[in-house]
């Protein structure tokens, strides 16, 4: 297919980080940018990623043309207007390759953004929308339109539940008197209003010709296609028929249909120029200090916390009851501040006083002198403003103090980000399945990862990339980190 440009959209920081890793490759860079549009403005230089890194340089690009992939987290997983900033980021989308990242299990306003991306026109001329949320290296697969995590439906299983998001719950949003705030039966039903239809198993098993005729025909009748996928390779078919009938097609999917659209696009340049190892000497600095933020309940990121804690990095916890009763002067779900005090999403933002920090930043500063490593983690019923809370304890505790980053849970990610004035992140690869290495244009690593994934090593693991010198690889296992 050639070089083309590729803009994606995500609702959380971790989802767009894993969202470019896949789509990125040694001649396709990525850019993940925080801070709202405009979405066309060329990259700065970044500290510590020289030419032959796999960047615009090395690949015969120019700085001026801006990255072939531009992903923006508008940050709506947890706080109301997803469809307003959808529809404002589709304005950027001409000439555009186009994918929006929703969760796999369906969390978000998921029905809003889909609206959004139906409705929103290319000039005067609709846009065919088509949606594959599976992730089957996740073992979550679609089968007759219902989500099945490990083959068991969605609505069975104990995973976090998905919420309607703000707009839906106050009934001013398409999916209003949809699936409210428990886990949906099918994708149609987390879709509410929406018109869609269902492209069976069957219909994507049976030939690009068969797949493309009922991909077309549910454009026509101005409805989403919502299609069954098991397998990578059932992603792969989606993604050949929508661009072989119409390039413009707005992909709504999970991680699984970004990596499917990746290998789509980048299919013709991969001989040319095969993945490599940029950073092939551990993806930090050997030295400075080294953060770990755990900014999920989840109790396998517990595990991996202890597995880090044993292996020396200093255990810094926070107990739930004391951030409770912290004066927070933060406005919980708040986006990056920007230079008229709002967030980028238009909301206001919050106070940035730190009263009831000190103690707190104080604990965790002192555990990173001398260019120490810590692990961040909260014990107990956290409150809703957790993130926020992360974000501002992180900010006084660095103040200007160098430091690499490793965060979890894509909303924890953003508050942290946020709180340090980040703005846009540039990535390099994976160290595994959705932890993403990126740089900041200041040099500094930051790893992101949802959080409910990787297996008991997974810090270790990261933390063995960053700091190669001092924490072992887990197993002697390599670390993959390439472009995918």
């Amino acid at each position: 297919m050639g070089p083309a440009p590729v803009f994606a959209l995500a609702d959380d920081l971790s989802g767009a980080a894993e969202t470019a890793a896949v789509l990125m490759s040694p001649t396709r860079p990525a850019r993940i940018v925080l801070s709202g549009p405009p979405y066309d403005a060329a990259p700065p230089y970044v500290a510590g990623l020289p030419c032959d890194a796999g960047w615009p340089c090395d690949a015969g690009w120019s700085y001026d043309a801006g990255p072939p992939v531009l992903v923006a987290d508008l940050d709506t997983r947890h706080r109301s207007g997803a469809a307003g900033l959808v529809r404002e980021a589709l304005a950027w989308a001409t000439g555009r390759h186009v994918l929006v990242k929703i969760d796999s299990l369906l969390r978000g306003d998921v029905a809003a953004t889909v609206h959004a991306c139906l409705t929103t026109f290319s000039g005067s001329a609709p846009v065919p929308v088509v949606l594959a949320s599976a992730l089957p290296q996740a073992g979550r697969a679609v089968v007759n339109g219902v989500p099945l995590i490990h083959g068991i439906p969605l609505r069975e299983t104990r995973t976090s539940d998905p919420v309607a998001g703000p707009d839906c719950a106050q009934g001013s949003g398409p999916g209003a008197g949809g699936s409210g705030a428990g886990r949906p039966d099918t994708v149609a039903a987390a879709l509410g209003a929406v018109p869609s239809a269902d492209i069976g198993l069957a219909t994507v098993r049976a030939g690009p010709a068969a797949l493309r005729e009922a991909l077309a025909e549910t454009a026509a009748g101005g409805r989403v296609a919502v299609c069954d996928a098991e397998t990578d390779a059932d992603l792969d078919t989606i993604v050949a028929a929508t661009l072989a009938n119409d390039p413009a097609t707005r992909l709504v999917g999970a991680g699984g249909l970004a990596a499917a659209l990746g290998r789509a696009l980048n299919s013709g340049t991969r001989a040319a120029s095969p993945a490599g190892s940029p950073l092939a000497s551990g993806g930090g600095s050997s030295t400075g200090a080294l953060l770990v933020v755990v900014g999920t309940a989840e109790p396998a990121a517990a595990e991996q916390a202890r597995l880090l804690v044993a292996h020396d990095a200093a255990p810094v916890v926070l107990d739930a009851a004391d951030l409770h009763a912290m004066d927070t002067g933060t406005a919980v779900g708040g986006g990056a501040a920007g230079p008229t005090g709002t967030t980028a999403g238009g909301n206001a933002a919050g106070p940035t006083d730190a009263r009831g920090i000190g103690p707190f930043a104080g604990r965790l500063r002192r555990a990173l002198g001398g260019g120490g490593a810590a692990v961040l983690t909260v014990r107990g019923a956290a409150p809703p403003a957790l993130p926020a809370l992360l974000g501002r304890i992180v900010r006084e505790a660095l103040g200007g103090m160098p430091a690499d980053l490793v965060l979890t849970g894509g909303e924890t990610a953003r508050r942290v980000l946020d709180a340090l004035g980040v703005r846009e992140l540039f990535p390099v690869g994976q160290v595994h399945h959705g932890a993403v290495h990126s740089r900041t244009p200041d040099g500094r690593s930051v790893v992101t990862r949802p959080g409910s994934f990787g297996g008991p090593d997974s810090l270790l693991r990261i933390a063995a990339h960053l700091r190669p010198r001092r924490f072992p690889r887990p197993g002697g296992a390599a670390i993959d980190e390439r472009p995918t």
